[in-house]
């Protein structure tokens, strides 16, 4: 595995969208893959109807209100962003299982060599892609060594029958517990 400040370097994974990571981080998103729309960009969530970043704020998980351009100043407030997939598709339904062929061995690498407290994926097929089971939505039994999992809704336009107050509920509640966690 790369040393962490490689991973935060655009072009460090084989994705269109480089993994926004360093050492004893708070909190890692994990999304399920980049749609084409962040893969133009290579920026994370970068489709405008995607509300992962109004998300983060309004939770009160980041100071600010961020743009998918601002993805590594996420670093300065603890927060990095990762995928269980690398490839690009159209949509998380063309992925296939050979897609997410080693994201447990990566996300195990990771929990275990930057030591972020919570692993938070965005969406209950990362979960899956990765683990091979379902999850429900928040804290997992689960850990990977010291590093809890917690499963938020999706927050792509797909997943638009979730509204917006049921998607913002789950991210607060990673808020406080990561923030517990904390003191």
């Amino acid at each position: 595995m790369a040393h962490a400040q490689d991973m935060a370097e655009p072009g460090a994974t084989p994705s269109d969208v480089p993994d926004v990571l360093a050492p004893d981080l708070r909190i890692v998103f994990v999304g399920i893959n980049p749609g084409r729309v962040s893969a133009a960009a290579g920026a994370h969530f970068a489709n405008p109807r995607n509300d992962f970043w109004r998300l983060l704020h309004s939770a009160g998980l980041t100071s600010r209100l961020y743009a998918p351009t601002d993805q590594f100043s996420l670093l300065e407030e603890g927060i990095g962003v990762t995928n269980a997939a690398y490839r690009t598709t159209p949509g998380s339904g063309d992925l296939r299982r050979a897609d997410f062929a080693g994201s447990l061995e990566r996300l195990e690498s990771i929990a275990r060599e930057l030591r972020p407290r919570w692993l938070a994926f965005v969406g209950k097929e990362a979960y899956r892609g990765a683990f091979g089971t379902r999850a429900e939505l928040g804290l997992q039994q689960a850990k990977l060594g010291c590093t809890k999992l917690f499963v938020l809704p999706s927050t792509s336009p797909a997943n638009a029958a979730v509204p917006w107050e049921e998607r913002l509920r789950w991210f607060r509640s990673l808020a406080e517990l990561s923030s517990a966690s904390d003191s």
